[in-house]
């Protein structure tokens, strides 16, 4: 395996962790701002941090690309796409009943990348990503959580959602050998930035209540929700995510996703004093067996095929 395989896993572990954390921090957002203005402070935040860093040059960016129009449909994957519809699911679809829908994610990237990329997957990392999938899945029903489909606006504007992510890592994963990935981070992040802070603004302006978008900047909860929400899990994963897809197939990283409800387990017990049990160990184990077994199985065959070059 090469080195920039293990930079890639282990940046994919780490984008697991930051967006499992950021469930935590996104609540806490919320609750004292509204998810728009979430949205606009979080891309602000990241968007002006990698502006000083590519001014100081600690990164580097073309900004003069000539072809910066084929990233354009990427920006509407991600963050447009996937967060408008993610927002307004969320607003009559229980997060319960949506962490059951996200969980498909690696699924429907699979197919994706089988369609569009040619990505082509074993039988064993099939049976992995489902594994990982039914993982999640399991976690969710045996806390209680079911999808009604009785709320089919919810649930489509959640399943689009789903769609766009997976779209954002299939057409990322084609870019990044045009693109470097700082430069697909700044155009992604400048859009975010672009985007919400309209639509917050617009949406302040018809209510005529422009002064209260400032107002969540005097709770300090929110200001360190907010910092990290746009330095870590906007900023950083962006970056990350699109690195990642630069060294592994869209299909290998996607099935990274599901460690976030791990995470997200995990953080409950020890940050929130949340009581573990049975299914979320079991479902825990799905999960991450379900995520190496999707990594590790390409890479033996290649092994296989590999070796009698080597003998002759």
């Amino acid at each position: 395996m090469k080195s920039g395989n293990y930079l890639a896993y282990a940046g994919a572990l780490i984008n697991a962790l930051i967006v499992g954390l950021s469930f935590l921090f996104t609540k806490t957002a919320v609750t004292i701002s509204t998810p728009l203005d979430t949205l606009a402070f979080r891309f602000t935040i990241a968007f002006l941090t990698l502006l000083f860093l590519i001014l100081f040059k600690f990164v580097k960016v073309d900004l003069k690309i000539k072809s910066f129009y084929k990233i354009i449909p990427l920006t509407l994957f991600y963050p447009s796409a996937f967060f408008t519809f993610q927002a307004f699911g969320l607003e009559t679809v229980p997060s319960s009943e949506a962490g059951i829908l996200f969980a498909t994610i690696p699924i429907i990237t699979m197919l994706f990348a089988s369609l569009f990329l040619k990505e082509q997957t074993t039988i064993l990392q099939k049976l992995s990503i489902f594994a990982s999938v039914f993982g999640v899945i399991y976690i969710f029903v045996m806390k209680g959580s079911t999808v009604s489909l009785t709320n089919y606006s919810g649930i489509l504007l959640l399943l689009l959602s789903c769609i766009s992510l997976s779209g954002y890592t299939v057409l990322a994963r084609s870019l990044v050998k045009t693109f470097k990935p700082a430069e697909l981070t700044f155009f992604m992040l400048g859009i975010g930035f672009v985007f919400f802070n309209i639509a917050a603004l617009v949406k302040h302006s018809t209510t005529n209540s422009i002064e209260l978008m400032l107002e969540p900047w005097s709770n300090i909860e929110f200001v360190v929700a907010i910092f990290f929400l746009g330095l870590l899990a906007s900023l950083v994963t962006s970056f990350v995510s699109n690195y990642i897809l630069s060294k592994i197939s869209a299909s290998q990283m996607s099935v990274f996703s599901n460690l976030s409800t791990v995470v997200s387990i995990v953080a409950g017990v020890l940050i929130l004093n949340e009581k573990i049990y049975m299914f979320h160990i079991v479902g825990s184990v799905l999960i991450i067996f379900g995520v190496i077994g999707t990594n590790i199985y390409k890479d033996k065959k290649r092994k296989k095929v590999m070796r009698p070059r080597m003998i002759n």
